[in-house]
């Protein structure tokens, strides 16, 4: 029997193909006219009495596809995705012979976007002479919402906002080197064909030298003050955009936008649906949103999502593509935890702690010292860790050196083939002496923490693997190694 096909925007009726280039094609694009009620039905969750705004963003939308010209090329696949579970209906993709190449929509608005990144990228290089630099950026957190938010909503002001004065840029609020450790960034960027190497990370752009000339101009996403790292640059914000009501740090600002309880990226779709909607006929463009939108609502399951966060994830539903929006949500959570393709130091510095204890060498000495205890999470068993690559133990060590840290507590947890959980930590300290004292410390808190030791060979006198003998939360662990150190003072690197 052949299988019926609901009118969604991905089965729109299609015209004749056209031919544009030996590895392209287009054709126009005519949605049908019972898109949102079969969109609706396909994503799974309801929408109750939307408003005004949200059905003019509607026919702003629907109407900006008609006649709409896409066009497409052929590329080898950057990766390969049989490991993740999607679900079947975007699983059946998948199986069987899987080709090398695949077909790609060449999107007008992420060419647009990339031309923008790329174009402020130049400019930044070159000082932005004669212009206040107006910095858009997020939390120090590598989420996918606060990279998506941060690039849209700086494209989406540079589109809006009629001030030659204003050198609008998004700024990513992690170091570039932190990208290689969040495979789910990688590959939606890739995925919505973003251009990363114009894409501006903190490392890599002095703020502090453009505040110090009164020529700074903030936007802050996703909270009400900036990160302790930044809080020296406060003065030069002038709006907050998606903050909670009644958490307003900075009374000065005027423009700010509160209260909204929902996705940052929902916020900037909206904006975009209301001013250009014929820009979110792209699927690149519509994924990077959609992305941040799943992902900060936990595939729109999660208790703080909002009627209106449903709402903009249909009106994105093009950005899911084949996937469907459960199999691309499913795709970013599995990529957020596969460190297949990571290096040793990626997995570490992936979840990463590091606590500093000041104080004197000893008693007879009033010179103080410094001493610094890290912790990372993986969730990987600490056999798989080891044999991640020939070199494991030598980069464990190295990562333990480059942090400088007596010593790095390895914490894994994960789930064994009979679904069981496991907790496994592997501690690597910088001297013999240090690992002696540790390890005379979880003799004596063994009721706290009973360790089972597990033979790992070639790592060493100065790395030690144990198995917990008992259900524990990082935090228990995090207690115990605060003890161990005396007080310490917390911080992310």
């Amino acid at each position: 029997m052949e299988p019926a096909f609901g009118d969604s925007i991905s089965d729109a009726i299609l015209q004749p193909f056209i031919r544009v280039s030996n590895d392209s094609w287009s054709y126009a694009v005519r949605p049908p006219a019972s898109v949102l009620s079969d969109i609706q039905s396909e994503s799974n969750f309801h929408l109750d009495n939307p408003s005004d705004s949200m059905k003019d963003s509607l026919d702003h939308y629907v109407t900006s596809l008609l006649g709409t010209e896409k066009s497409y090329k052929v590329m080898k696949k950057r990766t390969s995705l049989p490991k993740i579970p999607l679900p079947q209906s975007a699983a059946s993709f998948y199986n069987g012979y899987s080709p090398r190449m695949e077909i790609v929509e060449s999107c007008e608005s992420v060419n647009r976007l990339n031309f923008f990144l790329k174009s402020r990228r130049e400019e930044v290089d070159a000082g932005v002479p004669g212009r206040f630099l107006h910095a858009v950026i997020g939390q120090d957190v590598p989420d996918v919402g606060s990279v998506a938010s941060a690039i849209m909503y700086a494209f989406y002001l540079n589109e809006t906002l009629e001030n030659d004065q204003f050198f609008t840029v998004p700024v990513i609020n992690i170091k570039r080197t932190e990208l290689n450790s969040h495979a789910e960034l990688k590959w939606l960027l890739d995925s919505c064909q973003i251009d990363q190497s114009s894409l501006i990370f903190i490392d890599e752009i002095d703020l502090s030298y453009y505040d110090l000339f009164g020529s700074l101009k903030l936007v802050l996403l996703n909270g009400y003050k900036l990160p302790s790292k930044q809080e020296a640059l406060k003065e030069s914000v002038i709006e907050i955009f998606n903050c909670k009501e009644g958490e307003f740090a900075y009374p000065w600002v005027e423009k700010a936008t509160v209260g909204q309880e929902c996705s940052s990226c929902t916020l900037i779709a909206e904006n975009f649906a209301m001013t250009s909607p014929q820009i979110l006929a792209g699927q690149g463009f519509c994924r990077l949103l959609l992305a941040g939108i799943l992902l900060d609502t936990g595939n729109l399951s999660s208790p703080d999502s909002t009627t209106k966060d449903k709402y903009m994830a249909t009106l994105l539903l093009n950005g899911a593509g084949r996937f469907g929006c459960n199999g691309l949500y499913q795709i970013l959570r599995y990529k957020l935890y596969d460190v297949s393709e990571l290096r040793v130091a990626d997995i570490l510095g992936k979840d990463f702690k590091k606590w500093t204890r000041v104080g004197k060498a000893d008693n007879s000495c009033s010179r103080l010292t410094v001493a610094h205890v890290g912790m990372s999470s993986v969730g990987i068993s600490v056999e798989q860790l080891l044999s991640h690559g020939e070199a494991s133990t030598r980069e464990i060590k190295h990562f333990l050196q480059t942090e400088k840290l007596r010593l790095l507590m390895i914490v894994s947890g994960y789930y064994d083939q009979q679904k069981n959980f496991k907790r496994e930590i592997l501690v690597s300290t910088e001297s013999v002496e240090v690992m002696k004292n540790l390890l005379f410390f979880f003799n004596s808190n063994a009721s706290q923490l009973p360790l089972i030791a597990v033979h790992q060979p070639g790592i060493g006198e100065e790395m030690k693997a144990f198995e917990i003998d008992k259900v524990t939360s990082r935090k228990t662990i995090e207690r115990l190694l605060e003890q161990f150190g005396g007080p310490f003072n917390q911080h992310r690197p």
